[in-house]
């Protein structure tokens, strides 16, 4: 009998050893994970590449949205726990590589595609084929009233208004403060910093008088809202392109033309009719997705 359990003993320990062992090596993935930063357009992306890659790879795919803001989801792409998420090359340019936000489309695409490769060992792949820039929103009202068209417009009631930011845009390099000294914006006190999924109802309310939105943003038509045009041209280009880990496509390489197949197949109004949909029409994002892929015929 104790020799039965001398047995016995001696099997549990040679099976947590080799347990052990095999623990430390890490089992190659069989799926990808696609993550998105924290507002709407950003879980449409990521459900859009999702749903694109399973139908026309069949790898399974993990989706993890709604994780934060950008350098937050830079990090995560660069840790393995995503491979891949849509960004802006012009926020890829300032907030991720503190560069000056100079350049046309292209300038920033290649400048950002070449340093994102050297330094991160990730790869930009082709634009989407639309540009999500931030814009300086009001209400219609008031842009009919005041007759504002521009943000040279702006800075002759600023003093008067309050303005509503998100978290990142008062931090980033070509957001909040670069914004108000090139058009010398003094507003009525500091901007109120709120998520970005109330900045236009808080407009509406009247809690704020200009927020910095998106150009893509659905609610800007539904609510009424006016975004004022960067006549000073501040901003620098934001086109959307998804970026991978360079393993990433060394592991699944019908990865690459599955990417390269949406290459300037969404515009700027296809993705604010989706981001409508889901924000304006509370409709699932998913179920957004698929029936613009079965209306596209993909």
């Amino acid at each position: 009998m104790r020799r039965f359990q001398r047995l016995i003993l001696c099997w549990v320990c040679c099976a947590g050893a080799l347990q052990a062992a095999s623990g430390c090596k890490k089992a190659p993935q069989s799926k990808i994970t696609i993550g998105s930063k924290f507002f709407t357009e950003q879980v449409v992306l990521a459900e859009l590449l999702a749903q694109h890659i399973e139908a026309k790879t069949g790898i399974p795919v993990v989706r993890k949205t709604n994780l934060g803001g950008t350098l937050l989801v830079h990090k995560a792409l660069l840790s393995g726990d995503l491979d891949l998420y849509v960004e802006y090359t012009g926020t890829a340019l300032t907030t991720v590589l503190n560069e000056k936000p100079q350049g046309t489309s292209e300038d920033v695409y290649n400048r950002v595609k070449k340093l994102y490769e050297e330094r991160f060992h990730l790869e930009v792949t082709e634009p989407l084929g639309f540009e999500n820039t931030f814009a300086m929103v009001i209400r219609g009202d008031d842009a009919k009233k005041l007759h504002l068209r521009t943000l040279s417009d702006l800075a002759r009631i600023a003093p008067q208004w309050r303005a509503g930011v998100g978290y990142e845009f008062l931090e980033r390099p070509d957001g909040f403060s670069g914004l108000c000294a090139r058009y010398h914006l003094q507003f009525a006190g500091s901007p109120k910093v709120m998520d970005l999924g109330l900045i236009y109802r808080a407009l509406v309310d009247h809690q704020v008088d200009v927020v910095a939105g998106n150009s893509t943003d659905g609610l800007i038509d539904a609510l009424g809202l006016v975004a004022l045009e960067d006549d000073q041209h501040y901003f620098p280009p934001y086109d959307a392109v998804p970026i991978v880990r360079e393993s990433t496509l060394e592991r699944f390489p019908q990865l690459r033309a599955a990417l390269a197949d949406l290459a300037g197949k969404l515009s700027a109004s296809d993705i604010r009719r989706l981001n409508y949909a889901v924000d304006a029409q509370h409709q699932d994002a998913a179920a957004v997705v698929r029936g613009f892929r079965a209306a596209k015929g993909r």
